[in-house]
């Protein structure tokens, strides 16, 4: 597959065909974290007084991913790994309500408990699923074409504003959807408060996500601008 690259860089980065062991480590740790999260959400925390779900914890690492896997691989690529995190996280759901369905024996008595965790209303689902997809996206195309403009520099840049862009649109849909009787005052803040823990905690990890960057291009020998594709979020057979 070849790459078209305008980095103004004695020697030129080709990106690689097929799929390396680090892009499947990353696709299955992106994808491992969407399905956690959904478990984690259950969870309901309070710090200084502004209520969290405990899947604010482990998300925002996949917009780390996301960002890694655009920066290293492009678009493209990331695009793939987007819609698989998406028809996985349909498939444990739906599995999750296939499970609930089934009668439960009747020594067990953790029946209230295994619903709590596993019982998401449809809503809930519809409204996550939604939120992923959209703000994934958004985080990836606003990563690469940042890449292409800034020619490859600012990565601390372009990882914080991907990721404000990814997480606004993530809760500009998820929390209306989901707590739309609370009152629009309530949901702006909880989209505010929720937006700025999860940016906060990947610029406190920014460190650590520039080094494994640079050491995944080191040894994949790969450095993708996506200066020639289509950014249509539906063309996944396009990687």
């Amino acid at each position: 597959m070849k790459q078209v690259s305008e980095r103004p860089t004695p020697t030129q980065i080709s990106q690689k065909s097929g799929f390396s062991a680090a892009f499947l480590f990353m696709a299955v740790l992106f994808v491992v974290c969407l399905i956690a999260s959904n478990l984690y959400a259950s969870k309901i925390f309070s710090v200084f007084g502004f209520i969290l779900p405990g899947a604010v914890i482990i998300f925002p690492v996949s917009y780390i991913l996301n960002d890694c896997l655009s920066e290293v691989y492009g678009y493209r690529k990331a695009r793939l790994v987007i819609w698989m995190g998406f028809l996985l996280n349909f498939f444990f759901v739906l599995m999750s309500q296939l499970v609930l369905i089934l009668p439960p024996a009747d020594f067990w008595d953790g029946a209230d408990a295994f619903n709590m965790v596993f019982g998401s209303t449809p809503r809930a689902a519809v409204a996550s699923l939604l939120a992923f997809l959209a703000g994934s996206t958004i985080n990836a195309f606003v990563m690469s074409r940042m890449k292409v403009k800034d020619q490859g520099r600012k990565f601390s840049s372009r990882a914080i504003l991907s990721s404000l862009a990814g997480e606004a649109a993530d809760s500009a849909i998820f929390i209306p959807i989901m707590f739309w009787s609370i009152g629009l005052h309530d949901i702006l803040k909880m989209m505010i408060v929720q937006v700025i823990a999860k940016v906060l905690y990947e610029i406190v990890i920014l460190p650590i996500t520039g080094r494994v960057v640079a050491k995944v291009k080191e040894i994949e020998q790969t450095d993708v601008y996506d200066t020639d594709i289509s950014y249509n979020p539906f063309r996944i057979s396009d990687f």
